[in-house]
């Protein structure tokens, strides 16, 4: 009596064999990013940034350079690593951070179906959801390893430039070395997760458009419109709801003792942020004709 071949296919209609979990897995999206020309730029950049406002600094440290920010962190971005690495996120909050964020979320759907590859990437076949989930974790790991990549150089270049020295805020509190690095982290936590905020919005306008340029610009012209808004002092408490309402919210880590009440507000309102726009890209890119 003859053998019944194998099955062909799987009950649901799958080829034998085939496992959606195994296709694009993270470290293959990953290895294509890295290999682009933007993740190498923006890389370069992270590093680059802090070496150009040391030498900025050094150049320009007269009694005359006295700084007209909010915190006047730049008054201390001389005293020692630490604090120069403080000047440094505070000088690329409002923009840099901004746009290097949206550029690593905004960019990974757009671009592929500007090229023409993402239909041939979802006909390898890859689930539409794996496909997106795949891409966030990749647009997350770059945009904060370039955010590590600018808080480390920044600490390591200061530190040589300046001296690893306690922090000194600028009215005059004294953090030791410890408790500042501590701080620190903090910061840079707090910062990961606000800037989501743009991220997301840049990720779900990736899935509406072909064009990366647009994503990426109009999650920033969003993003700045709120902080423009946000100057209003008109619209009283309905600022407290943008965006940006906290988007400086970590320099209260520089308080003895901590207010944590505006670090905790921003975290769970960017938390809320994101997963409202991280949704909206799934709902739209589920049922989004691919054709380029």
């Amino acid at each position: 009596m003859a053998t019944e071949a194998p099955r062909a296919v799987q009950a649901t209609g799958a080829v034998a064999g085939y496992r959606p979990e195994r296709t694009l897995r993270l470290s293959v999206e990953l290895r294509r990013q890295f290999k682009r020309r933007r993740t190498i730029g923006v890389l370069a950049l992270m590093v680059a940034l802090p070496l150009i406002l040391i030498a900025a600094l050094q150049l320009g440290g007269s009694e005359d350079a006295q700084a007209n920010s909010r915190i006047n962190l730049v008054d201390v971005a001389t005293a020692g690593g630490l604090n120069f690495t403080l000047f440094v996120l505070f000088a690329t909050t409002s923009f840099f951070l901004v746009v290097v964020y949206a550029l690593f979320f905004g960019d990974t759907v757009a671009a592929e179906a500007q090229w023409g590859s993402l239909r041939y990437t979802l006909a390898t076949p890859v689930p539409r959801a794996r496909l997106l989930r795949q891409k966030w974790y990749a647009a997350l790991l770059l945009s904060v390893g370039a955010l590590l990549t600018l808080v480390l150089t920044a600490l390591v270049a200061g530190s040589t430039a300046f001296g690893f020295a306690p922090i000194q805020t600028p009215i005059g509190v004294t953090l030791g070395q410890a408790d500042g690095l501590l701080r620190l982290a903090g910061m840079v936590g707090y910062l990961a997760v606000h800037l989501l905020v743009v991220g997301t919005l840049a990720f779900w306008f990736s899935t509406v458009t072909d064009a990366p340029l647009a994503a990426v610009g109009g999650a920033v012209f969003t993003v700045f419109v709120f902080a423009i808004l946000d100057q209003v002092e008109q619209l009283g408490s309905i600022r407290d709801f943008f965006p940006t309402a906290y988007e400086f919210a970590w320099t209260d880590l520089l308080q003895t003792p901590v207010d944590s009440g505006d670090l905790f507000r921003g975290v769970v309102q960017s938390l809320l942020y994101a997963a409202v726009f991280t949704a909206l890209a799934f709902r739209h890119f589920a049922r989004r004709d691919v054709t380029s």
